[in-house]
């Protein structure tokens, strides 16, 4: 669902910039229709982009809300994002969340961030 909402986006983003380059490029005068059909299908995709934006914002913000509910969190020491795989091994529903993902920068994190229910 995600990737197909990312594609969809990514599909009507390119359609209303080909929309955007094409507008100027008509005369007024001469194809008023054609420069109004233009016009309304480039508020029509905005709208529709937005409303994608918005749903896919609102997911990131329930996963980041169900992160931010778990009991214990704390940074992930350089020694333990040596070894990763021993750490979440040893920590069962370990989610480790970095601070360059879309995740990690709507929560605003400046490390590398671990959540639990468990302590670690």
């Amino acid at each position: 669902m995600k990737e197909i909402e990312k594609s969809e986006i990514k599909r009507l983003s390119d359609r209303l910039d080909a929309i955007r380059h094409e507008m100027p490029d008509l005369h007024l005068i001469n194809e008023a229709e054609k420069y109004a059909e233009l016009e309304k299908e480039r508020q029509k995709l905005e709208i529709e982009i937005a409303r994608l934006q918005a749903v896919r914002n609102q997911k990131l913000s329930k996963e980041a809300q169900k992160l931010m509910a778990l009991p214990y969190k704390r940074a992930i020491t350089k020694k333990e994002q040596a070894d990763m795989g021993k750490l979440k091994k040893t920590v069962r529903g370990l989610v480790i969340v970095h601070p360059m993902t879309a995740l990690g920068r709507e929560m605003e994190l400046t490390e590398m961030t671990g959540f639990s229910r468990t302590e670690f």
